[in-house]
C-alpha cells in the first residue's frame, strides 16, 4: 500500500472516528459568558457533522468553526476547554479536508490536547486523553504521520480513568483491542460502552456511536465464536 492509499484511508477512518465524540461539559453558573461561548462551538460543531449539506458545506462549516475554537482559545488561555474543543474541531476537519494538509491540522489538533493536558486533565471528564487516543489510534505511523498504539493505549487508559463508565474510552479500547486481537477483553469494554447512560445534550451523537458499537459488537462476537 502507497502512501497516498494509506494517507486516503487513515483520512477517511478519522472523520468516522471524530465526528461522534459527544464531549459535552458541565454548565459553569458563575462564568455564563463563557460556557455561552463553549455551548455555542459545541452546537456548530454538531451542525457541521450531522446537517452539512454536503462535504463542500461541511468543510466550509469546519474551518469558520476553528477560526472561532482558536480565538476562544486566546480569550481563555488558562482554561483546558476550548483547547479541548479546538482539538476535536481541527481533527475533524482534517477528516474533511483530506490531502497532505490535513496531516499538519492533526497535528495542531494533538497540540492543542495535549496543551489541555497540561492545564487541566480532569476537564470535560478525560476528553482530551479520549481524543488523544483516538488521534494516535487512527493515524498513520511513521513515516506519514505520529500515530503510535502504544500511545493511544496510554491514553485511553488515562481517559478510562477519569471516565471509567463513558461511552467514547470503552468504544475507542474496545475498537483498539479488536484491532490487536484481544476479543475477549474488546467485548466487555464494547458492552460498558453501549450501558453508558444516554446523555440527554447530545442524542444524534449518542444515537451514532451506539450504532457503531453495535457493529463492532457484531465483529467481535463473529471471532469469538
Amino acid at each position: 500500500m502507497n502512501i497516498k492509499t494509506t494517507l486516503h484511508n487513515w483520512l477517511e477512518t478519522l472523520a468516522i472516528a471524530v465526528a461522534f465524540l459527544p464531549l459535552a461539559f458541565p454548565a459553569l453558573a458563575e462564568d455564563a459568558p463563557f460556557t455561552a461561548e463553549l455551548t455555542g462551538i459545541q452546537q456548530s460543531w454538531d451542525q457541521a457533522n450531522y446537517r452539512s449539506a454536503n462535504a463542500e458545506d461541511k468543510q466550509r462549516q469546519l474551518e469558520a468553526l476553528s477560526a472561532r475554537s482558536e480565538a476562544l482559545v486566546h480569550k481563555y488561555p488558562q482554561r483546558a476547554e476550548p483547547l479541548v474543543w479546538e482539538g476535536i474541531v481541527l481533527s475533524t476537519y482534517a477528516g474533511a479536508k483530506g490531502g497532505l494538509g490535513a496531516l499538519s491540522l492533526a497535528k495542531k489538533s494533538r497540540d492543542c490536547l495535549l496543551e489541555a493536558t497540561r492545564i487541566d486533565a480532569a476537564a470535560l471528564r478525560g476528553s482530551a486523553y479520549t481524543s488523544l487516543g483516538a488521534l494516535y489510534f487512527k493515524v498513520p505511523g511513521w513515516p506519514i504521520g505520529f500515530g503510535d498504539r502504544d500511545k493511544a493505549t496510554t491514553f485511553l487508559n488515562k481517559a478510562l480513568a477519569l471516565n471509567p463508565d463513558g461511552m467514547d474510552p470503552n468504544y475507542f479500547i474496545g475498537e483498539l483491542l479488536y484491532e490487536q486481537g484481544e476479543y475477549s477483553r474488546s467485548l466487555q469494554h464494547l458492552q460498558k460502552a453501549l450501558a453508558a447512560p444516554p446523555r440527554p445534550d447530545r442524542p444524534v451523537a449518542d444515537a451514532g456511536r451506539r450504532a457503531e458499537i453495535n457493529t463492532l459488537i457484531a465483529k467481535v462476537s463473529s471471532k469469538l465464536q
